[in-house]
C-alpha cells in the first residue's frame, strides 16, 4: 500500500487535504515541509503548529542556524511514512498538526526581531494550538516564553544544553543566545521553582535557583533516572521544552555553534524525552541546529527526530486511550 500510494503523492506540503495521516511521498521530492505537513497561516483548526525562526544574529562563535529550520524540514521527509518509534501512539494520524511556515522578518533590523517573534508565537496561540518552534539559535526562545507566559504566567522550562545561558547581562537591548534564560527569570516569565536544566557542561556561577543535572550524571545515573528526576521536579506545571542541539555531543550533533564535548548521545536523548510522556507540555522548540557545519546531515535529522518527539509530547494527555 505504501509504494502504491508513493507512486500518487506528491507536494503534500500544498497537496493534502487532510491535515491527519501519514505521508508516502517520496523521501527525496517535493516540497520539504516538516513531516510533510500542509503548509497553512491559518491555525485555528490545528492541534498543534510547526514555525521556523530563522534568525542567528546573536551567536557567540559560529553562526548558520538562520538555515536550521529548512535543513530540519528537509531531514524530516524521512519520518512521515511510519509512526514515530517507541510512543506507542500515531500523532501524526490522531492529530491535526500544521506547518505555519517562517517568521518573516527585516534580517537588517535586528533589535525587532525579539518583539516580532512574541507577536509571531503570541497570535498562534491565541488561535488555540501550541507550537514547536524551529531555530535559529536560542535567543528566540527568551520572546516564545514571554508569548507563553502571557498565556500561561509563569513557565516551568525544561532546558537540554551543554550551557545554563544564564550569564548576566541586565541590558534589555542586548540579543544574546548564552543570556535568554538569565533575562526569562529576571523578567518573572520562568517558574524557577519547576524549571531544570539537563546535559551542562560549563561554568556556571549562579544557576539562579534553576535546579540543573550535568552530563556527567546524565551518564552515570541514565536516563530513566533524568525523566524520573523531570517529572518530579516539574510536576504538573505547565512546561516548555527548550533544546539546544548542543545538548547533544558533537560526535551525534557537529553541526552546531558552540561545540561541547561530553555531552549526550542521541539514544540517550531519545530516552529521556520519551521517558517524559505524560507531563503538561504546552509548547517548545529545537534550537542551534548549524547546517553549513553539518556536514553529514547527522546534527538536521537529530534536529528532526527532536522536533518530532516535542510533538509527541505535547500531544501526550490529549491521545486516544
Amino acid at each position: 500500500m505504501a509504494l502504491e500510494d508513493a507512486s500518487r503523492q506528491i507536494d503534500h506540503a500544498f497537496t493534502r487535504n487532510d491535515e491527519k495521516g501519514l505521508s508516502y511521498e517520496n523521501v527525496f521530492g517535493g516540497a520539504p515541509s516538516f513531516m510533510r505537513r500542509r503548509y497553512s497561516k491559518d491555525a485555528s483548526g490545528s492541534d498543534l503548529v510547526v514555525t521556523g525562526i530563522p534568525f542567528d544574529q546573536a551567536v557567540t562563535n559560529r553562526p548558520g542556524t538562520r538555515f536550521g529550520p529548512r535543513a530540519i524540514r528537509e531531514a524530516s521527509a524521512l519520518l512521515p511514512c511510519d509512526p514515530p518509534y517507541g510512543w506507542g501512539y500515531d500523532p501524526l494520524s490522531e492529530f491535526a498538526i500544521t506547518d505555519f511556515g517562517d517568521m518573516a522578518f527585516d534580517y537588517a533590523k535586528v533589535s525587532a526581531v525579539p518583539e516580532l517573534i512574541e507577536a509571531h508565537i503570541a497570535m498562534i496561540l491565541a488561535q488555540g494550538p501550541g507550537t514547536v518552534t524551529l531555530g535559529g539559535d536560542h535567543s528566540i526562545t527568551l520572546p516564545i516564553l514571554r508569548a507563553y507566559a502571557r498565556k500561561f504566567g509563569p513557565i516551568a522550562v525544561i532546558q537540554f544544553d551543554a550551557h545554563s545561558d544564564l550569564w548576566q547581562d541586565d541590558d534589555l537591548e542586548r540579543i544574546d543566545h548564552g543570556t535568554f534564560m538569565y533575562k526569562a527569570v529576571k523578567q518573572g516569565i520562568v517558574d524557577v521553582s519547576r524549571s531544570i536544566q539537563i546535559g551542562i557542561r560549563t561554568e556556571c556561577e549562579d544557576y539562579q535557583g534553576i535546579r540543573y543535572l550535568d552530563a556527567r550524571s546524565v551518564h552515570e545515573n541514565g536516563a530513566g533516572w533524568v525523566a524520573d528526576a523531570v517529572k518530579e521536579h516539574v510536576g504538573g506545571a505547565a512546561s516548555y521544552i527548550t533544546f539546544d542541539i548542543d545538548a547533544l555531543d558533537p560526535a551525534f550533533a557537529p553541526g552546531t555553534g558552540t561545540p561541547v564535548w561530553g555531552g549526550l548521545a542521541s539514544w540517550q536523548a531519545a530516552a529521556i524525552l520519551r521517558d517524559l510522556a505524560g507531563i503538561n507540555l504546552v509548547g517548545g522548540d529545537i534550537v542551534e541546529v548549524s547546517p553549513p557545519f553539518d556536514t553529514t546531515g547527522a546534527t538536521a535529522i537529530a534536529g528532526a527526530h527532536i522536533a518530532l518527539d516535542l510533538c509527541c509530547l505535547a500531544l501526550w494527555n490529549k491521545k486516544e486511550a
